[in-house]
C-alpha cells in the first residue's frame, strides 16, 4: 500500500473532525464512525485537497497501523559491493516526440539529447516555480471548496476571485462560510502567497 506522509484532515459536514498523521486521522475516523455509522465523512490531503478513502476494517489499532509510517532503515554503504557500469542516477525512461528541428538541435548539444532535455526542463522548472506554487495551490483550494462548498452562497464568485488572484476578494465571498471551512480556506491561501 502506497502511503503518504502529508497530513489529513477529516471533515463532518462543514466542521473539522480531525487533522494530522493519516495514522491518527484514519483512528479519529474510526472512532467517530462507530458512535455515528450514519455521519458523513469527507477526508483530505492536507496538502493537496484530493481525497483520500480509508479502510477502517478491524480494530483501531488494526487501522492505525494501516496508516501508520514505517521509516526506512539506514542502510549503511560500507556494506554494498560497488558496481560496474553506469551509477543508478533514478531516471526514467519515457517517449518524447519532437519536431525535426527539435532533435538536430539536440544531437548538436554536449552530453547528447537526454542531458540536453534535462538541463532544459531544470531551468524552466526554476524559472516557473512560483507560478507552479500559485497554481498547485489555488487548485487546492479549488478542490476543496468544490468538494465541500459547491452547493453554498457565494462559491462561484469566490471560484472567480480566487483564479483572478483576488484573494482578497475570495476573503469577503466566503465571510459567511462556516469557521472552519474559512480557516482551512485561509490556511491553502497562505502557501499561495
Amino acid at each position: 500500500m502506497l502511503m503518504t506522509t502529508s497530513p489529513h484532515i477529516a471533515w463532518v459536514n462543514d466542521r473539522i473532525l480531525a487533522q494530522g498523521s493519516p495514522a491518527d486521522v484514519a483512528a479519529s475516523v474510526k472512532l467517530y464512525s462507530e458512535e455515528n455509522p450514519e455521519a458523513s465523512i469527507t477526508i483530505f490531503d492536507q496538502n493537496t485537497s484530493r481525497t483520500v478513502d480509508y479502510d477502517l476494517r478491524g480494530s483501531i489499532d488494526d487501522v492505525r497501523a494501516r496508516y501508520s509510517i514505517d521509516e526506512e532503515p539506514a542502510t549503511d554503504p560500507t556494506t554494498e559491493p560497488a558496481r560496474r557500469g553506469r551509477p543508478k542516477l533514478g531516471v526514467e525512461a519515457r517517449e518524447v516526440t519532437l519536431l525535426p528541428r527539435h532533435w538536430q538541435w539536440l544531437n548538436t548539444q554536449s552530453g547528447g539529447a537526454s542531458a540536453a532535455l534535462r538541463k532544459v526542463v531544470e531551468l524552466a522548472m526554476r524559472k516557473n516555480e512560483e507560478a507552479d506554487r500559485r497554481r498547485s495551490m489555488e487548485e487546492s483550494v479549488y478542490r476543496f471548496w468544490t468538494t465541500l462548498c459547491g452547493d453554498r452562497a457565494g462559491y462561484e464568485e469566490a471560484c472567480r476571485k480566487l483564479f483572478a488572484h483576488d484573494y482578497e476578494g475570495v476573503h469577503e465571498q466566503i465571510a459567511d462560510w462556516p469557521a472552519d471551512i474559512r480557516q482551512q480556506t485561509g490556511a491553502l491561501l497562505e502557501r499561495v502567497g
